[in-house]
């Protein structure tokens, strides 16, 4: 049985085209595969730029398979070439800044989803495992976020001075910890709870309250203190 046929975007009528849809309706109205399609552009005459991303999105599994891909692994897929592959990798790039920028608009952090939302996007797609923490203020604001460690988190490894160094420095009240699972599963480990225990106990020493520690994963996260994990 042939493919259905889908018209290429010189085929639609001007009011179906996802740029007049967006001018119209907003980014919001459109689909996924119809944002891809305005970055990709038309290309060569006969190329359906909405097809090409819907095969983007299929053979990588979705916006976040893509930003994990090299240039040369987008390139494999027929029809992107070097120019069409680095107009994808900027257009995510910006993504990943304007989501690693927003601490600096003084986000309140009332729950662990106020948190997720400003690292997952980024973290989520780290391949090794990062520990960052959030310095908070008397209110709950962030003032920064700090790349302490990179590497497998354990207790053998990782210095709970150098977790508050930045913390203390800065005269924070409270830190939040973030790390992420290359694996995808934020299911927190037994060494995971036992670094947090001991970076518990040393915040107390020296007054820097340990508000939660969130394990990020693919689009998933766990706090441990909504577990009952390591906080009394």
């Amino acid at each position: 049985m042939s493919e259905p046929y889908i018209p290429t975007l010189r085929e639609l009528p001007d009011e179906l085209l996802p740029r007049n849809r967006m001018f119209y309706a907003g980014p919001g109205a459109l689909t996924t595969s119809e944002l891809l399609s305005l970055i990709l552009g038309s290309g060569r005459p006969g190329c359906n730029a909405i097809r090409l991303a819907e095969t983007l999105l299929v053979h990588f599994s979705g916006l976040h398979g893509i930003a994990r891909a090299s240039d040369a692994e987008l390139q494999q897929i027929a029809g992107i070439g070097p120019a069409k592959a680095a107009k994808v990798r900027a257009a995510l790039e910006l993504g990943r800044r304007l989501l690693s920028t927003s601490p600096t608009e003084r986000v309140q952090v009332r729950s662990p989803a106020d948190v997720a939302n400003l690292v997952m996007l980024e973290m989520g797609l780290l391949e090794q495992e990062h520990l960052r923490t959030l310095l908070l203020d008397t209110k709950n604001v962030v003032l920064r976020v700090v790349n302490v460690y990179a590497g497998n988190l354990n207790t053998a490894v990782v210095r709970v001075g150098e977790v508050f160094r930045e913390a203390v420095r800065s005269n924070c009240a409270g830190i939040i910890i973030v790390h992420n699972h290359p694996s995808g599963d934020p299911t927190p480990s037994p060494e995971d709870v036992r670094v947090t225990e001991q970076i518990i106990e040393a915040g107390k020493l020296i007054d820097i309250e340990v508000l939660d520690h969130l394990v990020i994963g693919h689009n998933r996260y766990v706090s441990l203190k909504e577990r009952g994990l390591a906080f009394r």
